[in-house]
């Protein structure tokens, strides 16, 4: 199985960050970051998010 390449992150204000594990930075999406968010909602699009990147990456060969 591929590495996953988002995760969470809790920040100090008790919120959460959606981050790309490659880079470190808050995911992006339609150019805003992925910031501030309750637990859940990050944690359901962190799932929403590796589901694309996983398709996005077989789609490319990346992994077979």
């Amino acid at each position: 199985m591929a590495q996953q390449r988002y995760d969470l992150r809790k920040e100090t204000d008790g919120t959460w960050t959606v981050f790309d594990v490659f880079t470190g930075q808050p995911a992006e999406i339609e150019g805003q970051p992925v910031t501030g968010l309750d637990l859940e909602y990050a944690d359901d699009l962190v799932d929403l998010l590796n589901i694309a990147d996983v398709k996005r990456r077989l789609s490319r060969g990346d992994i077979v």
